[in-house]
């Protein structure tokens, strides 16, 4: 399939009118690789267009292109009919064509109202027009349906759904005929994606074109009018329709080879296993209360429940990050010290955050660095640190995890976030962790690399390791683990084995605990 282009009518689309955006042949090369080898892209007026690939297919680069901040190497680009060059960023959103990244750029300390207009400000007599911008930019909101939201709250104090909405307010300030928005659910619940999806359904009524790069499959279908997929910086396919194209053909065009997206089978958990992690009546005031569970030597216990519902907050105090205000948590049966992460450590409990690049990796530093951060004093010679062991106890544990492209000397910040949660894992491999505690495994993780995941997990559970897994995708919660725990206001709602739940009975117990 690589290397040959299907391309099928828009379905609901005249044949005639000129696309609103058509990028031809489009080629980036960077010093050894060439990260686009020939790109097409046909966007028209009023539809929500999703571009789908594994990590390294090209997406980011075809992205950063069209916005203006890449020049390719050959190819053409014509909007609204005539051909265009986009020399820099500002020439892209000169012509309406705003992208909104997955690392919003957006100023914490500054008004909803300074966030839009930022950069390119209101102003009467030199001075920036406080009135006026206020009320440009409460007229953007309205249009985006959040006429609560006010222009002088402060963004640092949005949650990240409200984030989103700004960012997204911004693009439309900049008269947005295009918007490009990447990975903008990663760090939505359920509801706050619903909502997303409406706002972005109504600009496409307004006749805004919108192109949507997801690695959730489930959403192509629920907002996707067409789909293209890119492999290997070639397009695959264009023009598919994304109601009526199955799941199966798109993971088929994106991976080169049928995949199922299934999980591993369940490994058997003895009986008389003994508890390894045990946590009891942890409470931490506005966050969670009386939490009580255990897990058992080669078991995977998951969290499900919403974004803001405590799951992460658990894990962050049973990893000694956040002080419980009461309980207890052990290992082995030893008491830890609360608030302690070096206790935590020494205990045995390693952490896989949610936040990867700013909360577990050193970006510019190699892989190699990343690998033996929570083991360094195992590598110090009279204050030193001896690098040579460091590399090879790296090449060592990320042997067998396939971390692609293969070299412990490269920066972690060159890998795709499937490769970067390997190196996380490999870091807990070389800790020798009982318990290891993972949010969010597969966030920005791409489909092939969720089920290589997926399988290094249960590996890992059996060699005796004790997992516990939060996830947003209640589907991954329930195929992952052995045992699921519901997480709701706070409280543990529920427990059973995860052969006897689904997605619904998740569903509706976190409803009903929200609603006690």
């Amino acid at each position: 399939m690589t290397g040959t282009t299907q391309t099928i009518e828009p379905s609901g689309t005249p044949a005639g009118p000129e696309p609103l955006l058509t990028m031809h042949g489009i080629v980036k090369e960077f010093p050894g690789v060439r990260a686009l080898d020939g790109i097409d892209l046909q966007v028209v007026a009023g539809e929500v267009h999703c571009l789908l690939g594994q990590n390294g297919a090209g997406k980011s680069t075809l992205i950063k292109t069209l916005a203006g901040a890449h020049q390719p190497d050959a190819g053409r680009i014509r909007w609204q009919g005539r051909e265009v060059r986009l020399p820099r960023p500002q020439a892209a959103l000169d012509l309406g064509i705003a992208t909104i990244y997955q690392e919003l750029d957006l100023v914490d300390g500054l008004s909803v109202a300074e966030n839009i207009y930022l950069g390119h400000e209101r102003t009467r007599w030199g001075l920036t027009a406080r009135t006026d911008t206020h009320t440009s930019a409460a007229r953007l909101l309205r249009r985006l349906g959040h006429p609560e939201m006010s222009p002088a709250k402060e963004v640092g104090r949005l949650s990240s759904a409200g984030k989103q909405i700004v960012s997204m307010a911004r693009a439309l300030s900049h008269d947005a005929r295009l918007i490009v928005m990447d990975e903008p659910s990663a760090v939505l619940d359920q509801e706050e994606v619903g909502r997303l999806f409406g706002v972005i359904r109504d600009l496409a009524d307004q006749g805004i074109a919108l192109v949507y790069i997801s690695h959730r499959l489930e959403e192509i279908r629920r907002i996707g009018d067409r789909i293209t997929v890119l492999k290997d910086g070639r397009t695959v396919a264009t023009g598919l329709d994304a109601a009526s194209t199955p799941t199966s053909e798109v993971i088929r065009l994106m991976t080169g080879r049928s995949l199922d997206y299934v999980f591993p089978d369940r490994g058997a958990v003895a009986d008389d296993a003994e508890p390894v992690l045990e946590v009891e009546n942890l409470s931490r005031p506005g966050e969670f209360e009386e939490v009580t569970f255990s897990v058992r030597t080669g078991e995977i216990v998951g969290l499900a429940g919403l974004v803001g519902s405590g799951r992460s907050e658990i894990l962050e105090t049973v990893h000694g990050a956040r002080k419980p205000g009461t309980g207890t948590v052990r290992v082995g049966g030893r008491t830890l010290r609360p608030g302690r992460v070096g206790a935590a450590m020494a205990a045995g409990i390693g952490f896989c955050p949610e936040e990867r690049k700013s909360q577990a990796l050193i970006l510019p530093d190699p892989v190699y660095r990343n690998v033996t951060l929570a083991s360094l004093a195992r590598f110090t010679r009279h204050g030193f640190l001896d690098s040579g062991a460091e590399r090879r106890a790296a090449v060592q544990h990320t042997a067998g995890l396939d971390i692609r492209p293969a070299g412990v000397l490269r920066a972690v910040k060159t890998l795709s976030g499937g490769n970067q949660q390997k190196v996380v894992l490999a870091r807990w491999l070389l800790r020798g962790c009982r318990v290891l505690l993972l949010d969010e495994p597969t966030r920005g993780v791409d489909v092939g690399a969720r089920t290589e995941i997926y399988a290094l997990i249960r590996d890992l559970a059996a060699q005796g390791i004790a997992v516990v897994v939060v996830s947003s995708e209640i589907e991954e919660v329930i195929g992952l683990s052995d045992r699921v725990l519901v997480v709701s206001d706070g409280r543990l709602v529920h427990e059973s084995p995860a052969d006897e739940i689904d997605e619904h009975r998740v569903l509706d117990l976190v409803m009903e605990g929200e609603a006690a």
